[in-house]
């Protein structure tokens, strides 16, 4: 099979990602694969005679090439996938980002490599009005048929998937399988949680608030800004909710009265008389009031200025939200949609749908392409009919679904407690500050700040209830605690585990109790995301993207990143995925003799078979805890240690903290209203089910009991027994062909695998290996063994 891909529309972060994804996914499955130049338009143009017999030159002399450094010795012994081998490279890499005079162009696996950290698109896009015109489809479908292509690959927004499901075009083109991804920093379309690029523009615009915010506090200013959006208003709602903005307006919920300043006003009054100095009203550029007229940030700041007195400024971000370096989850998910897209189209028969490659919560799904652009027109149809509510509900119930930080869901917490008029109490210092009485009431102003702060403002430690539990109960009486949110990672699980089963013995703890899994390691069972996981990626991402810059710049040299998570490999095994290393050290496998040799003899083939004198640096990435022999001062050193706590969260982290934890209060409200209704002679009772994890499972959320918790943890090891990411690892091999390059069939790895649950004796016998700083070329490390 022949697959091309190309990007259409406008351009988003993680499109690069997408087409690294769906080229070497392609290349694996033994398809030709070719990249369109300029989306649509290059479509259309094609490639003249000319183009074409150059192309034949070029890559002619890149396949010389590559056969002629594969026949070197030290590889000619080695039986490497000749498939690979035929496609690594056709001379276009570099042409593609500087210009070529061909539109449609075929690419190898080393074309295409570190694309995925690039912002934008490197094969560019463009809107194209010929392609909408029947002679312009027909020239593209001739230059498709000219090349041999038979399967199409689109990533773009709602636009450029609309092109291609015309009844007609379908009718006249249904041999060609075509598959959509959705590139769209707005997350306008239907039918999946996110679109690629929309977590970056995100991160884009909470960077920027972030910055605001304090010029904002120290001048009293109120600050409107005016972000991207103009069907949708998925950027301006969680940019609101992680920046935590005062008012906000998107197209899918108008204002509900009439006139809206006078609501806008007295919110931004409400927040000034009890003390706030800062007021940010976030506008997506499609709003509009509730008779669809529209509402522009200028009007907003006279609003502001003249009603309320306060020293105005508009921000427009425009196109900074669309630049940039991708950040981590939109280099995952790119990744992951590009290679179930290329699987897609093996499985493709006459009269199979064309598919959208999307996602839910934390699956990818495929559902079919018309149903997605039917649904997402519909939401426009019901906004002119000024249906709302319609339009909201056709965008889904959550808008899409972003992760957490501390901070935020704490905010969330105290502050939907006083606006039902609870009583949040925060406790300082964990356990060991409830012991020492270590209990405020905080207030709504006193929290305002908290959500784009890293860390925990209430502070942790690892002490659990098991150090005095009797205490511990009678601080609960002594506090009157109807209610308990617990947020933090496997020993917050471990407290949970411990409070419910003195249930038993302490009335006290016959109260709601839930668990809000927050931490880096994303190790608490059942769970697939952990609060404050994707920050601690970006961090890495951030981390190795620097590292690559100086790898990139010297030859024949590989960095080995140690990354913290205990004794689990999420971090390190979804890090490698989002940056592109060569390699990666799980605890889950550990690291054996065997595996470094064969590792070894794979970074050397990968040298070899690299152009003369154009060899770029490579990463290995290792968790702290993958081995206690072969650690990273053996190996190498370059520790990133706690910087990959630190920082400011990350807008996806703050959104789904809040999200997460306004579900938590609403679950302790619903059990205690039950508890409440107990027979008042009797003594109350809270049932299991009211100690539970609230939990993301494929495409939903779920509540689990925490005794039920504890069949599927691996207590020991602090981690889940069955992790959702462990064939990820399988795929950070594939994405740099380690198995075609070794010659090795897929059991073979899965052998040298089985030796590492009881590493022989002679493995220790090596422990005192010391390579410095850097390893060259890695076959030092082969000689010394």
């Amino acid at each position: 099979m022949k697959i091309a891909i190309l990007t259409s529309g406008g351009d988003s972060a993680g499109m690069n990602a997408v087409v690294r994804s769906v080229v070497k996914a392609g290349i694996l499955k033994g398809c030709e694969m070719y990249v369109v130049r300029e989306g649509y338009e290059g479509l259309v143009r094609g490639n003249t005679d000319a183009a074409e017999q150059q192309a034949k030159i070029v890559n002619a002399e890149a396949e010389k090439q590559v056969e002629t450094e594969a026949t070197k010795p030290g590889l000619s012994q080695y039986n490497l996938d000749t498939n690979l081998l035929h496609n690594l490279r056709f001379g276009d890499g570099e042409l593609l980002k500087d210009g070529t005079s061909r539109y449609i162009v075929r690419v190898g696996w080393d074309d295409v490599r570190g694309w995925f950290a690039q912002g934008g698109t490197l094969i560019g896009t463009a809107r194209s009005a010929k392609f909408r015109t029947r002679e312009g489809r027909l020239e593209g479908a001739h230059n498709l048929i000219k090349e041999g292509i038979d399967a199409l690959v689109v990533c773009g927004g709602d636009g450029s998937l609309t092109a291609n499901i015309t009844d007609a075009q379908k009718e006249a083109y249904a041999h060609l399988k075509i598959v959509g991804l959705v590139g769209s920093i707005d997350n306008d379309m239907c039918m999946t949680d996110l679109t690629i690029g929309a977590p970056t523009a995100l991160q884009r615009i909470c960077e920027a608030i972030d910055n605001i915010n304090s010029t904002a506090y120290s001048h009293s200013r109120a600050f409107v800004l005016e972000v991207m959006g103009r069907d949708c208003g998925w950027l301006a709602l969680f940019a609101g909710v992680a920046g935590g903005a005062d008012f906000i307006f998107i197209p899918e919920r108008p204002p509900k009265t009439m006139p809206w300043e006078d609501e806008m006003c007295e919110e931004i009054k409400r927040a000034r008389t009890v003390g706030k100095r800062k007021t940010i009203v976030i506008v997506a550029e499609g709003a509009h009031d509730c008779e669809l007229n529209p509402i522009h940030a200028d009007y907003v700041k006279t609003v502001l200025s003249e009603r309320l007195g306060l020293d105005t400024r508009v921000t427009t971000l425009g196109h900074t939200q669309r630049g940039g370096s991708p950040c981590a989850f939109d280099r995952i998910l790119p990744t992951l949609q590009g290679v179930e897209a290329v699987e897609a189209l093996m499985e493709a028969k006459p009269g199979t749908p064309s598919y959208m490659i999307g996602v839910q919560e934390n699956k990818i799904t495929r559902v079919p392409l018309m149903e997605a652009v039917q649904m997402t027109r519909d939401v426009s149809k019901a906004m002119r009919e000024k249906d709302f509510e319609k339009a909201l509900s056709l965008r889904g119930p959550d808008m899409g679904a972003p992760a957490g930080g501390m901070n935020a869901a704490t905010r969330a917490a105290v502050r939907y407690c006083i606006r039902q008029g609870h009583t949040p109490l925060t406790v300082h210092n964990g356990f060991r500050g409830l012991l020492d009485d270590n209990v405020d009431e905080p207030s709504w102003l006193g929290v305002d700040a908290w959500a784009a702060r890293g860390g925990s403002e209430l502070g942790t430690n690892r002490a659990l209830p098991s150090i005095d539990l009797g205490a511990i109960a009678s601080k609960f009486q002594k506090f009157n605690f109807d209610g308990l949110l617990l947020i933090g990672g496997f020993e917050a699980f471990s407290a949970l585990l411990i409070l419910e089963e003195g249930r038993k013995y302490y009335p006290a703890f016959h109260i709601p109790m839930v668990h809000l899994p927050a931490t880096i390691s994303n190790n608490v069972p059942v769970t697939e995301y952990s609060l404050g996981s994707d920050t601690s990626l970006n961090a890495l991402v951030d981390a190795c993207d620097a590292i690559k810059q100086s790898a990139s710049a010297s030859r024949d040299r590989v960095f080995v990143v140690e990354t913290q998570g205990g004794k689990c490999g999420y971090i390190a095994t979804m890090g490698a995925l989002a940056t592109g290393a060569s390699l990666v050290y799980t605890p889950e496998e550990g690291v054996n003799l065997d595996m470094l040799r064969r590792d070894v003899r794979f970074l050397k083939t990968r040298y070899s078979l690299d152009p003369p004198g154009k060899s770029e640096g490579r990463l290995v990435i290792r968790s702290e805890a993958s081995s206690s022999v072969y650690s990273t001062s053996v190996i190498t050193k370059s520790s990133l240690g706690h910087t990959l706590q630190g920082g400011i969260p990350s807008p996806m982290d703050r959104a789904r903290a809040v999200r997460l934890s306004l579900k938590c209060m609403s679950f302790m409200e619903r059990h205690h209203q039950a508890i409440l209704q107990q027979p008042a002679h009797k003594s109350k009772h809270a049932p299991p089910e009211s100690a539970a994890v609230i939990t993301i499972q494929s495409s939903s959320v779920k509540w689990v009991p925490v005794q039920e918790m504890v069949q599927h943890a691996d207590m020991a090891n602090r981690r889940g027994k069955e992790p959702w990411w462990k064939d990820v690892k399988e795929l950070v091999e594939a994405m740099v062909g380690r198995p075609q390059f070794l010659g090795m069939h897929k059991a073979e790895l899965h052998a040298s695998r089985g030796l590492m649950n009881a590493p022989p004796l002679y493995m220790r016998r090596y422990c005192g290996i010391r390579l410095g700083t850097r390893m060259y070329h890695m076959g030092i490390l082969l000689q010394e063994l």
